[in-house]
Formats: C-alpha cells, sequence, structure tokens
C-alpha cells in the first residue's frame, strides 16, 4: 500500500494500490473535488524564525483545514487552488465534462485529476480515448503540468508517443501573471486534435514499417539491457522481464491480427511499461507512474525512437 496516497477517488476499477473511494461512473467537478479529499484552500502566511524574527521574501503555504504546513515558497509564488484547478478544466472541456479520477499525494503537497476529453476517436481501426491530466504541487517543488494521454481501449495502455510532429503537454511555474497563463494553456491545449490527427498518421506509418522476429528480439534486448557487471541475479531478473516484453508482442490476443511490425511492437511496449509487475516496488512507484502519464514513459520513448532510427 502506497504512503504517498492521502486521499482519491476513481471509477470502477480499482487503481494502483486500490486506495480512495469507489464510485460507480465519473463525476463533475463539484462531486470529483469532495470525493477526492480536494475541498480545501491553500493559505499563504509569514514565515518566523524560533525567535519569531519574520523571515523576509518567503511564506508557508497551509492546508486550511487541519493547518498542515505543505511547503515554504517564496513571495513570488502564486497558488493555483484545488477548486482553480477543475474550474481550468471545466472551461477547457466544456459543458458536461466528467472526472475520471483525482486526488492528493504526500499529504496534499501534490494533487491531480484526470478527465476523459470529450471526443473519441478510431485511429488505425482501434477505438482510442484521450484523457487530459492536471497535476499541480503546493510544496514549491514542481510546475502546473497539463498533458493530454490517449488510451488504447482495448488493454488500457497509454500511447503518448513524444511526437515531433504535435505537442501534448505543457507546462507552467507558479510565478508571475497565473490567470494569463492559464488562458495560454487553454489556447496551447487546443492542440489536442492535431495530436490526435497526427498519432493516427504514424500509427499507419508504423503498421507499414514491418519488422523481423530477430528484429524485435534485438530491439528488447537494447530496451532491457544486461549491465557487463550485473550479478546472476540482476541477470536472471533482466531475462525475465525480456520474456514478459516478449510474451506482449507474439502472444497477446489483441495483437494478433495486427502483423508484425512497429505499431505492433509499440503496443507491446506500452503494455510492458503501463501493466508489467517491477522488480522492487519503492513506496513511490505508483506515483512516478502516475508522473509518466504526462512527462511520457522512457521505455515507450525509447522504443519509438529504436523504430525511428531503424
Amino acid at each position: 500500500m502506497s504512503a504517498n496516497v492521502e486521499t482519491m477517488f476513481f471509477v470502477r476499477e480499482k487503481p494502483w494500490h486500490g486506495l480512495g473511494t469507489c464510485v460507480s461512473e465519473a463525476l463533475a467537478s463539484k462531486e470529483a473535488l469532495e470525493l477526492a479529499g480536494l475541498n480545501w484552500r491553500v493559505l499563504q502566511e509569514p514565515v518566523y524564525t524560533e525567535q519569531k524574527e519574520p523571515v523576509t521574501g518567503y511564506k508557508v503555504n497551509i492546508r486550511d483545514s487541519d493547518r498542515k504546513v505543505l511547503g515554504v515558497v517564496t513571495n513570488r509564488y502564486k497558488v493555483i487552488q484545488n477548486e482553480e484547478a477543475f474550474a481550468f478544466t471545466d472551461e477547457l472541456l466544456g459543458e458536461g465534462i466528467r472526472y475520471e479520477t483525482a486526488g492528493s499525494l504526500m499529504g496534499g503537497r501534490k494533487v491531480w485529476l484526470l478527465a476523459r476529453m470529450p471526443h473519441e476517436y478510431i485511429i488505425s481501426g482501434e477505438h482510442i480515448s484521450p484523457y487530459l491530466v492536471f497535476s499541480n504541487t503546493h510544496d514549491g517543488s514542481g510546475a502546473v503540468k497539463v498533458a493530454i494521454t490517449p488510451i488504447r481501449v482495448v488493454c488500457n495502455n497509454t500511447l503518448n508517443l513524444a511526437l515531433s510532429t504535435a505537442k501534448r503537454s505543457w507546462s507552467m511555474i507558479h510565478k508571475g501573471n497565473i490567470q494569463d497563463k492559464l488562458q495560454e494553456a487553454k489556447e496551447t491545449l487546443f492542440m489536442a486534435q492535431n495530436y490526435m490527427n497526427c498519432l493516427n498518421n504514424e500509427f499507419e506509418a508504423l503498421k507499414l514499417q514491418k519488422l523481423t522476429d530477430q528484429k524485435v528480439m534485438e530491439y528488447i534486448d537494447t530496451l532491457l539491457p544486461v549491465e557487463e557487471n550485473a550479478t546472476l541475479q540482476q541477470s536472471k531478473n533482466i531475462k525475465r522481464l525480456r520474456e514478459d516484453m516478449k510474451r506482449r508482442y507474439f502472444d497477446a490476443p489483441d495483437l494478433q491480427t495486427i502483423g508484425k511490425n512497429a505499431y505492433r511492437f509499440i503496443n507491446a511496449v506500452s503494455d510492458f511499461a503501463t501493466h508489467v509487475n517491477p522488480l522492487r516496488r519503492t513506496a513511490n512507484y505508483s506515483e512516478n507512474l502516475f508522473d509518466r502519464t504526462i512527462d511520457g514513459n522512457p521505455v515507450i520513448d525509447k522504443a519509438y525512437q529504436l523504430i525511428q532510427t531503424a
């Protein structure tokens, strides 16, 4: 059970370690804010030394619901409240938007929400659902991040390829005119249609790129290398992961009719990156996995680079 997940809700299927309140259908923003445990505000108050001397240039971010200290930030830091995040996403995606999950990490220092975008896509003959992810920190450690994450519905895999032809993410720091920056995000994120169109074109090109079984094995070995100084156990672990990835390429029922090509390989790697059991499940494993829905998964990115340089 992850100690980093403080509060959250989820729709139907348990995410990560199954924490949170289960609901039968996606929620509107007001309900989502409450069930996710995000119906609190961040207050900014002066910082003092133990001798009660004011510390100039800094403020402390405090959660109003329990007076929990979230972080010490500079005077230039501008708070984006949780309700503002939902309002931003409501306005961006339009009336009727529903939230699939939202929650708080690390005692409120980091929050996120995920909403299904209103348009569905059939890309290269497959059902792809785009989601919008909004992530924010209240401790001064990171930027506001917004990203489009396409999900291949048949297997619930992320397909957030780093395309050179279209942008899928946006970020901003907590300084300057926040409202102007949020307006910029709204304008930037109308890139969703462009990204999905470019993704469609890329998938069609990947389907035409045939791969031999030998080439697939070489790619898998490159993605999951055995280090020269690896111990016997480490070598066994990497070989186990290689076998897992091979099965996802050669044996997955949903890929049998696609043909042996680069598109099939990218989907197999995506399935591996999204669902594989790690060799060692660290305390923040789930949080890192979620972060990759915004920042991109390095294994998928590397596989895509291998395909492009073939």
